[in-house]
């Protein structure tokens, strides 16, 4: 498939921030928000199907994560990421938005669609299910250990002295039927290579508290996509279609490939979210 994203990223100004975005297309907002550890360059192989659709698709660089300005707090909290979405929606120009995330751009996208799901016209999560069906496992513990070392005092600096190979390590953790080559990864390691984005980044985690956040206690309205990695070591096809009634309107699709699944399985990726915006 054809990547894109060639355009240096433009700026914008929301919820207290500059944001770095890539920007293709006109239409309706088609809002792409990434996770760790990667950048808009994770969402680039399904830019053509959107913008074919009639979408204007933006992918911002995430909250601290370079060339998007750093926050002034050490931890980032789900509520900041979910309101900077919303402020996004409107500096962009726009009343709602289809939101589509994948790992921590997924948390984000569920809870901004239950604070405010009349800013978002439908909904896909990429990589992580609906956090009340997420269920502990000895096995999902051991592969989400990052949870517990990224919040150890120094973690940024640690990762630079090893030449940011921690990044391969995590891609071949969370995906290991993916034989990806070098240049997947180069985009996030270039982004990191700024101190301040790689802790701003690993904030994320320090600011994760366990629990379901209340809105999060409500069913879900809008139209939602769940998309599953059908490799995933850590979580399970069967945890997506677990949260089914914490929806009114719900579909799951499972694809090969892990965690990165969307990045595995491009071109089956954007046939799932083609048809489901066209339903």
């Amino acid at each position: 498939m054809q990547r894109t994203f060639d355009d240096p990223p433009k700026r914008i100004r929301a919820n207290g921030l500059t944001f770095a975005y890539h920007e293709a297309g006109d239409g309706p907002l088609a809002l792409l928000l990434h996770g760790f550890p990667d950048t808009p360059r994770g969402w680039e192989l399904v830019v053509p199907t959107l913008v074919e659709a009639g979408y204007r698709v933006v992918a911002p660089f995430m909250r601290g994560y370079a060339p998007t300005e750093v926050p002034s707090t050490r931890a980032t909290i789900l509520d900041e990421l979910a309101a900077d979405a919303l402020a996004l929606i409107e500096a962009l120009g726009h009343r709602s938005a289809v939101l589509i995330g994948h790992d921590w751009g997924a948390a984000t996208v569920y809870l901004a669609t239950a604070l405010a799901p009349e800013r978002v016209d439908r909904l896909v999560a990429v990589g992580i299910p609906h956090p009340a069906a997420l269920r502990p496992s000895a096995r999902a513990l051991w592969i989400g250990r990052h949870f517990v070392t990224l919040r150890i005092p120094g973690a940024a600096q640690r990762i630079l002295r090893g030449d940011l190979t921690l990044i391969d390590t995590l891609y071949r953790r969370w995906s290991p039927t993916w034989q990806f080559g070098p240049e997947e990864t180069a985009p996030v390691k270039e982004c990191f290579r700024d101190l301040e984005s790689l802790d701003a980044a690993i904030g994320y985690y320090r600011g994760f508290r366990p629990g379901l956040h209340q809105a999060l206690r409500s069913k879900i309205e809008v139209p939602t996509l769940a998309v599953a990695g059908a490799d995933d070591p850590a979580i399970p096809v069967e945890m997506y279609h677990a949260a089914a009634r914490r929806f009114a309107d719900y579909q799951v699709i499972a694809l090969p490939g892990g965690h990165f699944v969307h990045r595995e399985s491009p071109e089956g990726f954007a046939d799932a979210v083609r048809a489901f915006l066209a339903a």
